[in-house]
């Protein structure tokens, strides 16, 4: 049996020492701003610099005093994102309907990955429209379904080993809404793939290298001059680019499995680091080259920071993505139309779950509970945040009629 105590204790001396040693490294300065703010906010993330809840047990012979150090809630935070995880999960429950679920896998080629890091937000959305324009032209076409998708996209930048490897998730719905708002079932069904793989691969291709060259032409995508941007398209007209299919996912539960441990990852967490010193770190790595063999590899703290930055993603970019009848607008309409239609239970409402119980179901552990006395509940008493150095209680805020800030409660 896991001893999540146990675990949690050692992320935590983990996630201390990154820290320490790599989110405040001399190193960062030369990122740019909005990298060195995140690094920033990540060495910050449960410490007084941000702000504190604090509580006092409600038994009367024990009356501890228990601080409860606020998290960062940045997406790049290995210690952050838990709760959000499992929130997103639970919404996207209702949106499951019994049908087959493909996972397909839009890979960007090697020879692009300069370009695409000195232009990250403008080539992620290349990579999403191209992704989605495949699976969406292909679903609309009769010879395979014709009939409108469901598509949840992700993208993730990293490999095992933190480096720069851009690609794209798609969870892909087995079947889709005609235009007279029937479902129709894919004629695909038995296969790995919902449609033939050199075809998604060629119109993928074809699609990415069109509008790459068309936003360099319009002065969007900075590259140095235009015999780099032909040689770069030329470097990969004729190449194979890697539309990949995992096995059709089982059912619902499946799924879910999947997004638990995909959607909100980040570049690297607490458990896969082994060791971190003064000088370098160690962390556990699949080399999906060799079987997916577990190794571990040691980086400088300078290289480490270096390869950390690769996967900040730009500002405000949305990394999770629907698109077919799963896109945002109209969404709940339309989901409630097909649970009617194919004769299913009305979509669940959503419910907010206090952390407390997430935390209590996962773990088993009652955060709730006093850890000296171990009978009495903690009592929120006071809550504080950090403004310019200096920790405010936040009833002190608002009773001078500043405006309430949101503060991350645990």
């Amino acid at each position: 049996m896991i001893n999540y105590f146990k675990v949690i204790q050692n992320q935590i001396e983990i996630s201390r020492l990154l820290q320490q040693k790599i989110f405040s490294h001399p190193s960062i300065v030369r990122f740019n701003s909005y990298s060195r703010a995140v690094f920033d906010k990540l060495s910050k993330c449960h410490t007084s610099q941000i702000g504190v809840h604090q509580y006092r047990c409600n038994n009367t012979n024990c009356n501890h005093v228990h601080y409860q150090y606020h998290s960062c809630g940045n997406r790049h935070c290995p210690s952050c994102g838990g709760s959000r995880r499992e929130a997103w999960i639970e919404d996207r429950m209702s949106e499951l309907l019994p049908t087959q679920y493909f996972h397909i896998v839009f890979t960007l080629p090697q020879e692009l990955r300069s370009i695409t890091m000195g232009n990250r937000k403008l080539m992620f959305e290349l990579l999403f429209q191209s992704a989605h324009y495949t699976l969406l032209k292909l679903g609309h076409d009769p010879r395979w379904l014709g009939a409108q998708l469901g598509i949840v996209s992700i993208l993730h930048t990293h490999g095992q080993d933190l480096s720069f490897h851009p690609h794209i998730h798609c969870i892909v719905s087995g079947g889709g809404v005609t235009k007279e708002g029937n479902w129709l079932q894919s004629k695909r069904s038995k296969d790995r793939f919902i449609f033939p793989r050199r075809v998604m691969e060629k119109i993928y291709k074809a699609h990415f290298l069109k509008q790459m060259y068309s936003k360099f032409c319009n002065g969007e995508l900075q590259i140095e001059n235009a015999e780099k941007i032909n040689s770069s398209i030329e470097s990969v007209r004729y190449k194979k680019w890697n539309v990949y299919s995992k096995a059709p996912f089982g059912g619902p539960s499946q799924i879910i499995e999947y997004l638990g441990r995909y959607t909100h990852k980040v570049a690297i967490t607490a458990h896969r680091i082994k060791r971190i010193d003064d000088e370098y770190i160690k962390f556990q790595y699949k080399d999906y080259a060799d079987n997916g063999k577990e190794k571990e590899m040691t980086l400088s703290h300078i290289e480490f920071a270096r390869r950390y930055e690769q996967h900040i993603l730009p500002r405000r970019f949305v990394k999770i993505r629907h698109a077919g009848y799963l896109s945002h607008r109209g969404k709940n309409e339309r989901i409630a139309k097909l649970h009617n239609l194919l004769k299913l239970p009305p979509p669940m409402p959503k419910v907010e779950i206090p952390i407390q119980l997430r935390v209590l179901i996962k773990t088993g552990i009652d955060i709730s509970l006093c850890p000296i006395c171990k009978t009495g509940k903690l009592i929120l008493i006071k809550t504080s945040i950090c403004i310019n150095g200096i920790l405010i209680d936040v009833k002190t805020i608002q009773n001078k009629g500043s405006p309430l800030i949101n503060i991350d409660i645990p």
